[in-house]
């Protein structure tokens, strides 16, 4: 994809982004001579599926960058997610417009292709349910279960739970769901890391957790624990239980 004169992109991944999902940054920066401003912005990148353009309005002065937040689509992983571009729509100073697909540096847009498509690989081997979740004192806990998904018979470990700003996860790992093994059942355990109110006011993902998994010899791959919108309420009530 040849260059664009003037113009740069990179993509992005700030915490904030992560914390609302299915976004990035859109970094433009104005690398010419003339100002220029930019009205629309869309991510095309083959491994996403792609997405209407977001209208924008930056405004440009030759050498700054202004970020702009851009969603991506879902995930494709049959396709790489490079070479990726930025489709933006530029309004010269004279007024004249047109559409632009600007090279893309998407090196933290291909690490979210790589673990989104990791995770769907491990999940159809052996998918993950948390179980039984109930408020016990001041934790919650209950069961989390592998159940073999598919023909895959090969062993599935669970290497890790990592909690959050606000929960603390404590689980007897790594266990591994052994070959041709049908399921697996660990117990697990949620504690209050923070009662603060300046934690529990601002925390962006409350009841994220991921979960290292690892299928064979593969190498592990990050997985979201999916919890329900019940089990969700008991992490919620939790918080009045322990941090009276």
């Amino acid at each position: 994809m040849p260059p664009v004169a003037g113009i740069e992109a990179e993509a992005v991944q700030l915490r904030t982004d992560a914390a609302v999902g299915g976004q990035v940054q859109v970094r433009v920066t104005d690398t010419g001579g003339e100002p220029f401003t930019v009205t629309s912005v869309a991510i095309d990148s083959p491994g996403f599926a792609p997405l209407p353009d977001r209208v924008v309005d930056a405004a440009y002065a030759p050498g700054q960058t202004i970020d702009l937040p851009t969603p991506f689509g879902e995930v494709v992983c049959d396709r790489a997610a490079e070479p990726a571009a930025a489709r933006l729509t530029v309004v010269r100073p004279d007024g004249a417009g047109e559409v632009l697909r600007v090279p893309l540096a998407a090196e933290d847009l291909t690490e979210i292709h790589a673990d989104t498509c990791g995770a769907r690989a491990a999940l159809a081997v052996a998918g993950v349910t948390v179980t039984g979740l109930a408020v016990d004192g001041e934790a919650a806990t209950g069961s989390l279960v592998l159940t073999r998904t598919g023909d895959d018979d090969r062993a599935v470990t669970v290497t890790r739970l990592e909690g959050n700003v606000l929960y603390g996860t404590g689980a007897d790992l790594p266990r591994t769901l052994e070959e041709g093994a049908a399921s697996l059942r660990v117990p697990v355990e949620f504690t209050m890391a923070r009662c603060d109110p300046h934690a529990l006011a601002e925390v962006k993902q409350p009841y994220r957790f991921l979960l290292g998994v690892q299928v064979g010899e593969d190498a592990e791959v990050p997985v979201d624990l999916p919890l329900e919108q019940a089990q969700r309420d008991v992490l919620f009530a939790l918080v009045d239980a322990a941090c009276r």
